[in-house]
């Protein structure tokens, strides 16, 4: 049986390298570090994180919990080591990053079934099964050799992310439903109803707009690695810097009041900040056009100056650094397979998803398929009800015109029926229902859980 290649050695290529491995099949994982080193890894060794060292909540009331808890299930090596190497953090699930990727790296290191190839690999493999799961750090001729591939137009070098805020958490009595201009979808409330339009909007007075405009202009931005230094797109730049062209320069921007008549006082406000629902549960708002480079405490502080924000609790920061990932939905199955070659999969941040623990979920399900490919049977599709199968079902069925890297969210789960008004109700009763899909799922596929 000719190996599966899978090209990166983070946490996805190492999750995808192991359930290979694990379901009898030969793999090459080729990682470029050492020969090849990038701007912030420290190490040769795979799966270094290099950011923090918190996999984020792990309880089953939180969404990421949930997956974490559905990866154990599926007998996921990360999952595995992390619980091992664990280090107080409360509810969160946080690691000794150095104890784990060493290791993760001997575990792969150890297997009978795994060749770690060290040295850059600057094209896509013409034949055989192949894993893409380089990372946001892909070097820059294997970005050219994947540009190829899905077409450039399909392909971002820069994330432009904008802050996600609770619904619960708006003061709607502050805010107003509208769309520029009434050009709302047919997703709205209803026509000729006071709650139709696509976005909530936060009108601010020309006082209002001032000491908006002038705690951005001072606050502090967040430090930037080396090799973000580049020049932004003028798509996406961050509001502190189209603020520096002038004091007006955002009223022409991503606040402009145009074609937004505030019904309590019949007029454009002076400015406005646009909130789009930003997933399928509407329990998640994106502020529109507010990329940011500001520290996260000083997004929080200058971002609830806005009316209606005042009590903000966000769900995600703004941020904008270089960034490698694919526009999955134009490129991805659900089983991270590539739509035109279904030999070629791609796992972890390059196909779009964020986070330490989606990257290796995406990778698990990813390496397991592949697997399955070269035995010669069908791929597997987990259940949209599941955090996993929702995941899946999010890359490769969002809107390719809005596409942003995700996080794990309820809100991309399929919905409940009868939900329970309370939030934390609501989040367990989906985890529940989570759980028992993929033991079913499990039982049905007779997939069974590869040793940690």
């Amino acid at each position: 049986m000719s190996p599966v290649r899978v090209i990166g050695g983070g946490l996805a290529g190492s999750e995808a390298a192991w359930q290979i491995a694990s379901a009898g099949v030969p793999v090459i994982l080729h990682e470029m570090r050492p020969v090849q080193p990038t701007a912030v890894h420290r190490t040769d060794r795979l799966a270094e994180l290099v950011c923090s060292n918190s996999f984020r909540g792990d309880k089953l009331d939180n969404a990421v919990g949930l997956l974490k808890e559905e990866m154990r299930r599926l007998g996921s090596l990360v999952m595995a080591v992390a619980d091992t190497v664990r280090v107080p953090a409360g509810a969160a699930l946080a690691v000794d990053r150095d104890l784990f990727s060493a290791e993760i790296t001997r575990r792969l290191e150890a297997h009978p079934l795994v060749t770690i190839v060290r040295g850059e690999v600057t094209d896509i493999p013409d034949d055989g099964i192949v894993i893409v799961a380089t990372g946001p750090l892909t070097s820059d001729r294997l970005s050219e050799a994947i540009a190829r591939f899905v077409g450039r137009e399909h392909l971002a070098f820069f994330d432009a992310i904008s802050p996600i805020v609770l619904a619960e958490s708006i003061d709607m009595s502050r805010v107003f439903r509208a769309s520029r201009w009434n050009r709302h979808s047919p997703a709205s409330t209803g026509e000729g109803s006071a709650d139709t339009g696509d976005y909530l909007n936060c009108p601010l007075t020309r006082e209002q707009y001032d000491a908006f405009y002038d705690a951005l202009m001072t606050a502090e931005r967040a430090t930037l690695h080396d090799f973000d230094q580049v020049k932004f797109f003028e798509g996406c730049l961050p509001i502190e810097v189209m603020a520096k062209r002038g004091r007006d320069t955002l009223r022409f921007g991503p606040m402009k009041p145009t074609g937004l008549v505030d019904p309590r006082t019949g007029r454009w406000p002076y400015a406005v900040v646009q909130l789009r629902q930003d997933n399928l549960a509407g329990d998640h708002y994106s502020l529109v056009g507010f990329q940011t480079q500001l520290k996260w405490g000083e997004q929080a502080r200058v971002l609830r100056l806005i009316p209606g924000l005042e009590q903000a609790e966000f769900v995600r920061y703004g941020m904008i650094h270089r960034n490698t990932y694919i526009n999955a939905p134009t490129v991805l199955k659900p089983t991270w397979q590539t739509r035109t070659r279904p030999t070629l999969l791609f796992a972890g941040q390059v196909s779009g998803v964020e986070g330490y623990v989606e990257s290796a979920a995406s990778g698990l399900v990813a390496g397991m398929n592949a697997a399955r490919l070269a035995a010669g049977l069908e791929p597997l599709l987990l259940p949209r009800t599941t955090a996993i199968g929702a995941l899946g079902y999010y890359v490769s069925h969002a809107d390719p015109k809005h596409y942003d890297p995700t996080n794990i969210t309820f809100g991309i789960m399929a919905p409940l029926t009868d939900a329970p008004r309370g939030r934390r109700d609501r989040q367990l009763l989906i985890s529940r229902r989570a759980l028992a899909a993929l033991d079913d799922w499990k039982r049905r596929t007779a997939v069974v859980a590869s040793p940690g």
